[in-house]
């Protein structure tokens, strides 16, 4: 029992990778906040700086897993902390470009760079404590994100309309700062370092087990974002005041600070097991939404449900892609802990583009079924991978 307590080291270094979570996730989201204003300032129309959004998203899913199979082989503290140095310096060139094209490089470098200092919170999150509080661990690293997006994206977006998008940019400056001083102090010097071929790399990304595995949180983020992308319309047809809808949108940021924690409480034991029910809960919550939308109180309360289940997958599936990749392909464990971040942006872009798609041909509400449907989906491919993972 004493092995498995987390030790007052072990809890610096947890808050020290959420707190970097939390400065990267701020710098990824605060973008949609500001759009407005950038468009302003570049003389560009908002759906041109949108496409800061969908570049930052393509180049993390497309970057991440190269970058990291290219240097599994680094040291992680001096590479995680020379990430973190860069990560600064691209945030404070943003502070001073006045170009969109300079802007969209900028951002889409720091794509890059968030996407691998993801992937290596993930890691040592992972291999820096003990077994039975790893669930713990990864939950707190992913609660970084959705802190950003209830406190670090209102706050850059509030900072925006006091002063300038630019001034946002200071505002991730600084927090990047405050996480590179925090990473010096605590990380620890002695990780461990991989030495895995580039063939290694490739056989895990091609292995069927670890693709099953890589499209459980993809299904599970897509069915989540079918619907979540077409929040606000579905509450102004409730009739919910456009003054308020902020006030529900921060709401609904703090009940999946919840799910979070219940996350990290699913995967302490048998995690892919019980997300089986998990998504089939989930899809129930997804098709309700289609009749309770009729009722005030009964579609707020859905929609807090909808909250609650949204990201409970994120820490079962994360430890299940790096425990896959170290039964079947050990060299290449870091480019396994990469998956479960570009995974969740496939789901959240093949989410976003379903719900969009049904909108378009059938009606607000449907996104509700075309949810609940990629739930079930979920569901299915994980009954799937855990009866595999049964039979041997």
């Amino acid at each position: 029992m004493q092995a498995a307590k987390l030790s007052r080291q072990h809890w610096l270094l947890i808050l020290t990778l959420s707190l970097l979570t939390f400065v990267l996730g701020t710098s990824e989201f605060v973008i949609v906040g500001i759009l407005t204003d950038i468009s302003h300032s570049l003389h560009i129309t908002n759906a041109k700086a949108g496409t800061l959004v969908s570049a930052f998203a393509i180049t993390f899913a497309v970057a991440t897993p190269v970058v990291m199979s290219a240097t599994s082989h680094y040291p992680k503290r001096k590479w995680m902390l020379t990430l973190i140095a860069v990560f600064i310096i691209l945030n404070l060139a943003c502070v001073f470009t006045g170009s969109y094209t300079l802007l969209m490089v900028f951002r889409m470098l720091t794509a890059i760079v968030t996407g691998v200092l993801i992937s290596l919170a993930m890691v040592v999150a992972s291999e820096s404590v003990p077994d039975a509080k790893r669930g713990l661990a990864i939950s707190f690293v992913f609660g970084g994100f959705t802190l950003a997006n209830v406190i670090g994206v209102p706050l850059g977006t509030f900072i925006a309309g006091m002063f300038s998008w630019h001034a946002t940019f200071i505002l991730t400056t600084l927090l990047g700062l405050c996480a590179l001083l925090s990473s010096y102090k605590v990380l620890p010097s002695k990780l461990s370092q991989e030495r895995g071929s580039i063939k290694d790399q490739i056989m895990l990304l091609i292995h069927p087990r670890i693709m099953m595995a890589f499209f459980i949180p993809a299904l599970g983020f897509g069915a989540l974002y079918a619907v979540y992308t077409y929040l606000v319309p579905i509450l102004k047809g409730m009739g919910v005041a456009s003054g308020s809808i902020s006030l529900i949108l921060f709401a609904y940021g703090i009940i999946s600070i919840f799910s979070n924690i219940l996350a990290g409480k699913i995967a302490s034991r048998n995690g892919i097991g019980r997300l089986r029910f998990v998504f089939l809960v989930q899809a129930l919550v997804l098709f309700a939404l289609y009749w309770t939308t009729g009722s005030y109180l009964a579609g707020m309360i859905n929609i807090g449900l909808m909250s609650l289940t949204g990201i409970l997958l994120t820490t079962s599936t994360q430890l299940y892609l790096i425990d896959l990749a170290g039964k079947y392909q050990p060299n290449a464990t870091s480019l396994a802990a990469s998956l479960m971040p570009v995974a969740s942006n496939v789901g959240i872009a093949f989410g976003s583009a379903l719900g969009g798609i049904v909108y378009e041909q059938a009606g607000l509400l449907d996104v509700t079924w075309a949810g609940g449907l990629v739930a079930v989906a979920a569901s299915l491919l994980t009954f799937s991978s855990y009866y595999l993972d049964q039979k041997k």
